[in-house]
């Protein structure tokens, strides 16, 4: 019925239209409409209400496309099979239920909003209603499981390319899944594996992009650590933008399985902000600061200490403030 309101609206778009002609054009009493209005507005639709003029559409997010996305894809296999939802729990919790049903390599769940997103150990991952990109990719790689990690190495190469190109020229990596840019996030990643110890059956990779996401979209918790196109003033359409990171992933995912993952490794490492940086590292069990100083090459981070140098495979690490 949301959906119906809306058309309806859109029909008249930049007229009033009665809430009393909403009712019986479609059925549905007043009290309903005025409800579902409220929640569009929530969503970021730019509706007028006045009690004696009715409602009327000014304007509306920029929605994904499936025809659209397809239309301008220029990647050979990814996304040219993309399932779209308003609305999911998580993206990848969707991209694994249909990869254990036989989804093709290349396959693309994105939705406009998640309501239980995900990054690393379990956190949550903002992600609101049409303000950024919420999407999976589903990878069939014929790779030794010990080597899944640097898909996500592999993904933020990918995806650090991506939003140069798309304005962010100063971007980076952080390691091991994030983008920052001026410190804050811009990007996350989370690679999850399904498969054995000796065959990798299928990977998830799961990626969340701020586009349109402002401060007050976040949680307070949030607001002086996270940023956004919108937050560094740089306009981006996000179909644009995820056709570019398709092309990306597809690309590297493609030089991957000809040569292995050195040629990643070596991008990694020029796209990084990190390398050379003080950094805070809370490890298992420990917690120690040093300097990052490179990426072994089975990707894990080198920090440089008093003591000499700590090889981190697992943890959080901090960069810290000159």
């Amino acid at each position: 019925m949301r959906e119906a309101i809306f058309n309806f609206l859109r029909k008249h778009q930049n007229e009033f239209v009665s809430g009393q002609q909403i009712s019986e054009q479609l059925g549905v009493s007043r009290t309903a409409v005025w409800k579902h209005i409220r929640a569009l507005k929530q969503k970021g639709y730019v509706i007028e209400s006045y009690t004696k003029k009715g409602y009327c559409l000014r304007e509306a997010p920029e929605l994904l496309s499936p025809e659209g996305l397809e239309k301008g894809l220029s990647s050979s296999e990814f996304g040219r099979h993309i399932v779209y939802r308003e609305r999911v729990d998580s993206t990848n919790n969707v991209a694994k239920q249909m990869a254990d049903d036989g989804a093709p390599e290349g396959t693309v769940v994105i939705a406009e909003e998640q309501t239980g997103g995900r990054g690393r150990l379990s956190r949550s991952f903002h992600s609101p209603f049409a303000k950024g990109l919420w999407f999976s990719v589903i990878l069939r790689p014929a790779i030794p499981p010990m080597e899944v990690s640097k898909m996500t190495l592999l993904a933020a190469v990918a995806l650090a390319r991506s939003l140069r190109a798309h304005g962010l020229s100063d971007c980076g990596i952080k390691w091991p899944n994030d983008i920052l840019l001026h410190g804050r996030k811009l990007v996350g990643i989370l690679t999850e594996l399904n498969g054995s110890a000796e065959k990798v059956n299928y990977i998830i990779m799961g990626i969340g992009v701020n586009t349109g996401v402002t401060a007050s979209d976040l949680p307070e918790e949030l607001q002086d650590i996270v940023t956004s196109f919108a937050m560094e003033g740089v306009s981006v359409q996000r179909q644009e933008l995820l056709q570019t990171i398709l092309l990306e992933l597809e690309k590297l995912y493609q030089t991957v399985c000809q040569e292995g993952f050195a040629p990643i490794l070596v991008q990694w490492r020029a796209l990084s902000c990190m390398l050379g940086q003080k950094v805070a590292v809370s490890s298992i069990g420990r917690t120690f600061t040093g300097t990052a100083a490179d990426i072994d090459d089975d990707g894990n981070l080198i920090v440089e200490t008093e003591g000499g140098l700590e090889k981190v495979m697992a943890g959080d690490v901090h960069v810290r403030p000159v």
